[in-house]
């Protein structure tokens, strides 16, 4: 099976049902030795083009995972982006805010980590939290300590998704180019990797009473991502629904939009300039000349 990212693609500011997006498809691979071995030429292709990125300086690339509990995150960062150096790429993983983070926007905390141009931003999780479960979770907004007038629940969500547009239509003009992935999980496979994280002791630190608790509001996050998939993928920043049951599929699907987006951004190695090139030539002979003992 041939992977074309554009049939994950969500059309720009169009209505979404995740219903008709499955989180499963044929998979990709037939063997797990063919899995590995195209991972791997992935991984390869990622490594090359991460380093003309990060030569070039010229663009940013920022990737937003995100998924119910279980859906695969962490796996995606660890197998798909083990073969980049760690010097072009920074991983940040967004949980509760903290007091100070509370006193700001909701947009400070995530923008102070956005990566550089010739970096690599992986945010898992990201602003888009503040539109899931905190809108899941209206007592949260109210903690967050806004005035009463900006708590009208029928305008507050829009004015977040358009202030999240906003700015990743700024990001974009500045050199930015965001990748979007919410890992589609069904529910019955999120019951299965419960499970594996409480039968198996190597992953018992994955699994808290908190899992269980937010499992109880699938529904409610279901209205709540496809409310923000539909508002918030445009051209110039999409959303890629990406089937997660398969954590193999997953992954090479993932892959796949990474090489496709960074090999469109063309990069390349800088090239010298005429004095640059002199100088070189010059330190060359300087360097032969000590090696045979001048």
């Amino acid at each position: 099976m041939k992977i074309d990212s554009k049939d994950f693609r969500v059309p720009p500011e169009g209505k979404v049902s995740l219903s008709g997006w499955p989180t499963a498809v044929h998979p990709i691979c037939k063997s797990k030795k063919r899995y590995q071995k195209l991972l791997r030429e992935h991984i390869e292709g990622l490594s090359t083009l991460q380093k003309l990125h990060y030569a070039s300086g010229r663009y940013a690339l920022l990737l937003v995972l995100q998924g119910m509990d279980a859906a695969g995150k962490d796996g995606v960062i660890r197998h798909v982006m083990s073969g980049v150096n760690p010097e072009g790429c920074e991983v940040v993983s967004y949980r509760q805010p903290s007091a100070e983070e509370l006193k700001h926007d909701f947009l400070w905390r995530t923008n102070c980590r956005l990566p550089e141009r010739g970096q690599i931003g992986i945010f898992n999780r990201s602003y888009y939290e503040e539109v899931l479960v905190v809108r899941v979770h209206p007592e949260i907004l109210r903690s967050q300590g806004l005035p009463d007038e900006l708590l009208d629940g029928k305008t507050i969500w829009k004015g977040r998704y358009r202030s999240i547009v906003d700015l990743e239509n700024h990001l974009h003009r500045n050199g930015t180019r965001i990748i979007k992935i919410f890992l589609h999980l069904s529910k019955e496979e999120q019951r299965k990797r419960f499970l594996e994280r409480i039968d198996e002791p190597d992953k018992n630190w994955k699994f808290s009473l908190s899992d269980i608790r937010e499992r109880k509001y699938w529904r409610e996050y279901m209205k709540a991502y496809e409310a923000c998939l539909g508002a918030t993928s445009t051209r110039h920043a999409p959303w890629y629904i990406v089937p997660a049951d398969d954590k193999e599929t997953s992954r090479l699907i993932v892959s796949r939009i990474l090489l496709d987006t960074l090999g469109d951004l063309k990069a390349a190695y800088p090239k010298p300039t005429a004095m640059h090139r002199r100088e070189l030539i010059s330190i060359r002979r300087k360097l032969r000349g000590q090696h045979r003992g001048q």
